[in-house]
């Protein structure tokens, strides 16, 4: 309704509004369009009412509509018209809950550039105070208990506030206002110094002694923004092996946090998209190319990357201020074991690791990891979804309240409702009740903030994984997913695709319809249904699950099918220091035999073949390996067969392995070797797509698995793919590994439950 061309609209806004400074942005526009109403966070989303001059009404929704605040994700707006009220000003009201709404939730942002200002100036209030914010960054998903998102909602409700952070938090027009975790010097956390067995250690400047210390080559547990680092100087050799030594962590990188942008171009080469990829609020461990030999080799050994992030805490800031370039930075738990992240748990258990702790009184309420990304093909990649990344949000059409338990490795957990559906962040490998637990936690947080009362659980069909004994535990219907189809339906989602697609699902293992251990898997797909149309040959895994730290063994595996009981006169250097008779007998006579078609068990095998002796001390390790030693300038490759048997095409890998052989004989180098045998697999899963494209007629190719990691690989298949026409589609946001497996469990099971029809 008009009157004397004014009118009023009551607007929803839906996505990540809270957190984010949405409201007092929302305040200064209607105050400087002369409008009256009010704006409120509820737990379904923010609601403005507002009225005024119709053009100044116009202007402010089209300001909302084409410029929100920088750190928010503006899903939907609904605008309605309404009668004039006569509001007599514009405020900001009280927020309040709305059970069965859906509110999305803002991921932990790191320090912005204004907060970095305030602890550098000596006349600002917050000089040096490390855990200054506001609301453009600092935590949120790490300190939620509940929605709406307001202090008391929070890990900050304990503290109260002082005079003026009371009075910037209430100024709609301070950037800290309703910033829940605002606090200064006199009202807020505080950070305390204590020794390996948590006695404190008494020091006028607490962040100067650390820095002393960690120059003299210690090691300290820093509780950051989501959980402990366990950080030395990256410059000391002596520092980074005893870490490595005290964490049991032989070999595999170290992730390290430097200074700022230029010092990381003296050890990296970093394109204009890492650059900003470091430097966004996110602030993530990127992989670079490392540059030099400036830094320590035993930080990343055998890796041409380095991973890399920026200070994304005051804390961190002030650290670094005090005259060091970079720190190792890894995270703080045992082997095995999830993040720590609360004091007493950090003083207990890292008392044999750390020799002192840099803790602080601000509790963590959900522990997060750091995020890992690389940039591939010119755009990013999410290796591990983490901080400032989760937990992600997808727009999608869902039938029913769905929990998704996700893998038995890099899990993750989902859940939908609505039309959204929300995956948690990177959780780590359960392979221990603490994990287990922590799993469970995360759960019912999930459920608890966006009121999801799951009707049916999505499992990975393994019977051995975590979530075999979860479901017990629930009296709800379950639905078991196949792996690999989960992989591929993930980036299908992730891409928005619905047709059916060719699948390459590469991988390390995941359970097989057949009972094998499947991962090299072609696949014909939609959400709901898969049909497996090819795979890599079949090889018998010795002893099992074993072959995975000990690839040696898979090295036997592919020889000893080629080459039979002849074996022993063509071993490699690597494999005549092994005792291979007892694996000979057993391959001879099945014994003990699992049959597996995985990529990444392939790559195990030709690394070890090409020197790469000791055993697997971390995921993919060999592979790594692998692809390090490559020649990049190489362009040929080795011979294959495809068969088609029982309407399955299968590639057989002998000719393959004879020619490589062969090479290995006539001492070709094994960098060259090496990238040959890359150049085979993307020669052969092009050839499979042409040839299922011949008898499907389906263009779009879907690839997934946690071997896409592998950038020659990836890169490869991808352009080589192109060039013949075909649409390929690559995993971004959603992590190529094990944790995207959780956001296709969700899709597939709501799939099946909406058209009830089997899996198979």
């Amino acid at each position: 309704m008009k009157i004397e061309n004014k009118n009023r609209k009551y607007i929803t806004v839906k996505g990540i509004v809270q957190g984010v400074g949405f409201r007092p942005y929302v305040y200064r526009l209607a105050v400087q369009n002369n409008l009256k109403g009010w704006v409120k966070n509820t737990s379904g989303g923010l609601y403005i009412d507002v009225e005024g001059k119709e053009v100044n009404v116009e202007n402010f929704l089209a300001e909302i509509k084409n410029n929100p605040p920088k750190l928010s994700k503006v899903a939907e707006i609904y605008v309605e018209d309404r009668e004039l009220a006569n509001y007599e000003k514009f405020e900001i009201k009280k927020s309040n809950g709305a059970e069965g709404r859906v509110t999305l939730i803002s991921p932990d942002i790191g320090i912005c550039e204004d907060c970095i200002n305030d602890i550098k100036n000596i006349e600002n209030r917050r000089y040096k105070y490390p855990f200054t914010n506001c609301t453009n960054c600092g935590p949120r998903y790490t300190i939620i208990k509940g929605l709406p998102y307001d202090r008391y909602a929070t890990s900050m409700s304990e503290f109260v506030m002082c005079s003026e952070c009371g009075n910037e938090y209430e100024n709609p027009l301070d950037r800290r206002f309703h910033a829940q975790p605002t606090a200064c010097h006199i009202c807020g956390p505080k950070i305390e110094l204590v020794d390996s067995r948590g006695n404190k250690v008494l020091r006028e400047d607490i962040i100067k002694e650390v820095v002393r210390l960690l120059k003299k080559g210690v090691i300290i547990a820093i509780k950051g923004l989501s959980g402990f680092h366990l950080a030395c100087d990256a410059k000391c050799e002596k520092a980074v092996e005893k870490l490595r030594d005290r964490k049991n962590r032989p070999t595999k990188p170290l992730a390290v946090m430097i200074k700022d942008i230029y010092t990381v171009k003296k050890y990296c080469n970093a394109i204009n998209i890492e650059e900003k990829i470091l430097g966004s609020e996110r602030k993530p461990i990127v992989l670079l190319n490392k540059k030099n030999d400036l830094l320590l080799h035993n930080i990343a050994p055998n890796n041409n990357k380095l991973g890399v992030m920026l200070p994304y805490t005051p804390l961190h800031q002030l650290i670094f201020d005090e005259g060091v370039d970079v720190l190792v930075m890894t995270s703080a738990n045992q082997s095995g074991m999830p993040i720590i992240y609360k004091n007493d748990d950090a003083v207990e258990s890292l008392k044999n690791v750390a020799d002192y702790m840099l803790i602080h009184n601000r509790d963590i309420y959900i522990p997060v990891d750091d995020s890992v990304s690389m940039v591939v093909l010119g755009e990013e990649r999410v290796l591990r979804n983490s901080r400032g990344y989760a937990p992600i949000n997808i727009n999608h059409h869902m039938s029913n309240e769905i929990l998704a338990c996700g893998s038995h490795m890099k899990n993750s957990i989902a859940l939908s409702k609505a039309d959204n559906i929300f995956v948690s962040q990177y959780i780590g490998d359960v392979e221990n009740i603490e994990t287990y637990d922590r799993v469970s936690k995360i759960i019912e947080h999930f459920k608890s903030i966006y009121y999801i009362k799951p009707e049916v659980i999505a499992v990975d069909m393994h019977p051995n994984y975590w979530s075999s004994e979860y479901i017990k535990e629930q009296n709800i219907r379950h639905i078991e997913v196949q792996h690999h189809h989960a992989h591929i339906v993930s980036c299908m989602v992730e891409n928005k695709v619905e047709d059916k697609v060719i699948g390459i699902a590469y991988d390390g293992s995941g359970y097989g319809t057949d009972r094998k251990i499947w991962g090299g898997e072609f696949f014909i797909c939609n959400y709901s249904t898969s049909e497996r149309v090819g795979h890599l040959n079949y090889l018998g895994m010795p002893g099992g699950e074993i072959v995975i730290k000990e690839p040696w063994r898979m090295a036997v595996s592919y020889l000893y099918k080629v080459y039979g009981d002849e074996l022993d006169n063509i071993l490699p250097e690597s494999l005549r220091v092994k005792e291979i008779s007892n694996l000979k007998s057993m391959l001879r006579h099945s014994m003990n035999i699992i049959d597996t078609s995985s990529v990444g068990r392939l790559f195990d095998a030709i690394a070890v073949i090409l020197g790469f002796t000791g055993e697997v001390t971390y995921e993919g390790e060999a592979a790594i390996f692998l692809e390090y030693i490559c020649d990049q300038n190489e362009t040929s490759s080795y011979d294959y067969n495809i068969q088609l048997i029982d309407d399955e095409y299968i590639i057989n890998t002998d000719n393959m392995v004879k020619e490589l052989m062969g090479d290995i004989n006539v001492n070709v180098k094994k960098e060259i070797i090496a990238r040959k045998f890359h150049n085979t697999l993307i020669d052969f899963s092009v050839h499979m797509c042409e040839l299922i494209y011949d008898k499907k007629h389906i263009k779009k190719v879907v690839l997934s698995g946690g071997v896409f990691q592998n950038q020659i690989l990836l890169t490869g298949i991808y352009e080589k793919l192109i060039s013949k026409g075909f649409e390929v589609y690559t995993h971004k946001l959603i992590p190529c590994n094990d944790s995207g497996i959780s956001l296709g469990q969700l899709v597939i099971a709501n799939e099946i439950i909406h058209k009830n029809s089997p899996l198979w």
